[in-house]
C-alpha cells in the first residue's frame, strides 16, 4: 500500500502513574492527530522514546492502536533497535498487523560498525520483511548514521526499502536523497517543508504534528493546490512554532501542552532517564507560542 501524500506524525507515547503505557490516551491521541489531518503515524520513534519502550509494550501497544479503531494501513511502525533479532521480530509483527510500512533505525550504540556491517543488518530485515521499509537517519541523536552511498545500496538491491526519513535538519544533506531513483524522501521536520514538496516530496514526518497537526497539514494541502504564496505565509507561521518548540524539546515540551490542553496530568509523564518539563520551562513555552501564533 503506498501512503497518501501528507503528515506522518512521530506519535508520543503516554504514560500511567505506574509507568506502563496509557493505552486509553494513546488511542484516543492517534484519532486526533488523523482527524486533524495527518496521513499516518509513526508508533516508536524518538518521539515516541522508543528505546526506552520494551519489545512486548510495543507489540501490545500498537495492537492496541488497531483494536482501538486505527487503520494498520495507517501506520508507519518504529522497529529499529541495536538487536536485528529484535528488530525483525517487530517488522514481522508489523506486517502480520497489516501496518503499511516500518521505520528502521540503524544499530545505534555500535558506532564504530562499517559500512560494510550495517548493510547486512538493513539486508537482513528487509529480506525478512514482507512489508516496505523506510530507513531512518538520525545520526546526532542515534550516533550513528546510514551514509549516501549506503542508501543508495540499499534502495538498488533490496525493493521493499522504499524511502528514507532524514532528520539531520541538514536540508543539503535531505536534498541529495531525492537523487535516489525511485525512492521517497522524507524530512523530519516542517522546516524544510517547502523545499522538499517542490523537489517532489510527500510531506514530511514531524515532532511537532503532535500538537499542531492541522496547521502543518494545512500547508501541504495549500502547496499541492498550486496555492504557494498562501503556504508559505502558513510555513512562516508553523516554523516558528516548530522553532519554539524545540528549544524546549520536542517530547517534554509536546507532552506538557497535551496534559494542559487535555486537562489529563498523565501526558506530563515521561520514561526515565528524561524528566517532566519543569513549571518555569512551562511558563516561558507557553509565553513564547503565545506571541508567535497567538493561539495557544
Amino acid at each position: 500500500m503506498t501512503i497518501s501524500p501528507g503528515l506522518i506524525a512521530p506519535l508520543l507515547t503516554p504514560f500511567n502513574d505506574d509507568g506502563s503505557i496509557a493505552l486509553d490516551l494513546y488511542v484516543d491521541h492517534a484519532h486526533r492527530l488523523l482527524k486533524a489531518g495527518c496521513v499516518a503515524l509513526t508508533p516508536f520513534g524518538t518521539t515516541g522514546e522508543g528505546p526506552s519502550i520494551a519489545i512486548e509494550e510495543r507489540i501490545n501497544a500498537v495492537d492496541a492502536l488497531v483494536g482501538g479503531g486505527v487503520s494498520g494501513q495507517q501506520l508507519v511502525i518504529g522497529t529499529g533497535t541495536p538487536s536485528v533479532v529484535d528488530t525483525i521480530a517487530l517488522t514481522q509483527h508489523a506486517a502480520d498487523l497489516g501496518a503499511a510500512a516500518v521505520l528502521v533505525l540503524p544499530p545505534f550504540y555500535f558506532r564504530s560498525a562499517l559500512q560494510e556491517g550495517l548493510e547486512d543488518y538493513f539486508a537482513q530485515v528487509a529480506t525478512a520483511a514482507s512489508i516496505p521499509v523506510y530507513l531512518y537517519h538520525i545520526p546526532q541523536v542515534a550516533g550513528i548514521g546510514i551514509p549516501p552511498s549506503l542508501v543508495r545500496a540499499l534502495a538498488h538491491s533490496h525493493t521493499n526499502i522504499v524511502g528514507i526519513k532524514d532528520s539531520t535538519g541538514d536540508w543539503e544533506h535531505t536534498r541529495h536523497l531525492f537523487d535516489v531513483p525511485d525512492f521517497i524522501v522524507y524530512p523530519g521536520s516542517e522546516l524544510p517543508l517547502l523545499e522538499a514538496l517542490a523537489a517532489g516530496g510527500p510531506g514530511c514526518i514531524s515532532a511537532t504534528a503532535n500538537t499542531n497537526a492541522a496547521a502543518i497539514a494545512q500547508v501541504i494541502a495549500s502547496w499541492r493546490l498550486g496555492r504557494h504564496d498562501r503556504a508559505r505565509e502558513e510555513h512562516a507561521v508553523v516554523s516558528d512554532v516548530r522553532r519554539v518548540i524545540q528549544q524546549f524539546s520536542p517530547i517534554q515540551a509536546q507532552k506538557a501542552l497535551l496534559a494542559r490542553r487535555t486537562e489529563d496530568a498523565r501526558w506530563s509523564n515521561l520514561r526515565a532517564p528524561l524528566r517532566p518539563l519543569d513549571r518555569n520551562s512551562l511558563s516561558r513555552l507557553l509565553g513564547e507560542l503565545e506571541q508567535t501564533s497567538g493561539q495557544w
